[in-house]
């Protein structure tokens, strides 16, 4: 930490470790378990607590409040954890809270996120990378977003929820079942509305790859997902339909968001 760079007005306790090129701004409180790797930056008026560890180069934003007690009634103060990967943007008033000793212990966000202004990941959460959380998002504790996964503003998940990678969550939606990968979910109580086709062709999905994982989506909407979806799991199918059946296989025992009743009826 010999080139850190600590305004005066900062308070780190004793015992927190900071990496090289560390910048913290005015008014910020490091604990003592705090670990900043090589380049973050705390703008001002931060607080990171408990035991956490931020990635190189991430950047976060005046008043976020990172690492501090998770909002879980259970919680005793329990050694927990929260784990944050490299070039992370957490933005103004964001708050991310470890995991709890009955949901694993640890609360896992990977690399290259953007956390828009006023979100919230709750404890247990595994967030994958590249993942965007638009302001306001509120993630409930226990639940798991794969990498890509953009979720619009004011959107709300229920806990244990599962997100498959790429998937888009349109703004002002409550998600409350788990989401397949690549869907395109919207609606004040989500429905499935298709496939993300712009996330799909950032990532350089074939026609013929969106084409078949369109089929399989309509296939699964006949009947039940996991019957169906073990069926075709014994055929030959590209890696994006491999993908979307190894998710509703997993280990989970929510639903899924299915079609709304009016998107089936043509209405």
């Amino acid at each position: 930490m010999d080139d850190a760079q600590i305004h005066p007005t900062a308070l780190v306790e004793p015992g927190a470790e900071l990496g090289q090129r560390v910048r913290i701004g005015p008014f910020c409180h490091v604990g003592p378990q705090v670990r900043l790797d090589d380049g973050v930056v705390l703008k001002s008026h931060v607080v990171i607590a408990g035991d956490t560890r931020i990635g190189e180069d991430s950047v976060v934003f005046p008043f976020a409040c990172i690492g501090e007690a998770p909002q879980d009634l259970k919680f005793r103060g329990e050694d927990t954890t929260l784990r944050i990967g490299a070039r992370n943007r957490i933005r103004e008033y964001v708050t991310m809270n470890p995991g709890t000793g009955g949901g694993g212990g640890v609360t896992q966000v990977g690399d290259d996120g953007l956390f828009m202004a006023g979100c919230h990941v709750a404890h247990d959460c595994r967030i994958g990378n590249r993942v965007i959380l638009v302001n306001n998002v509120a993630i409930a504790g226990h639940c798991v977003l794969d990498d890509d996964v953009i979720v619009g503003g004011l959107s709300g998940v229920h806990q244990f929820v599962r997100i498959g990678r790429g998937a888009m969550i349109g703004a002002v939606t409550m998600v409350t079942a788990d989401v397949l990968p690549h869907a395109l979910v919207q609606g004040p109580r989500g429905h499935l509305d298709g496939l993300n086709l712009v996330g799909l062709k950032r990532r350089g999905a074939s026609r013929a790859d969106i084409a078949a994982l369109r089929d399989l989506l309509g296939t699964l909407d006949s009947g039940s997902f996991r019957q169906t979806a073990r069926q075709r799991a014994a055929e030959d199918v590209s890696p994006l339909e491999r993908e979307v059946l190894d998710f509703i296989l997993g280990p989970s025992d929510r639903s899924f968001l299915t079609p709304s009743h009016e998107r089936r009826s043509g209405a």
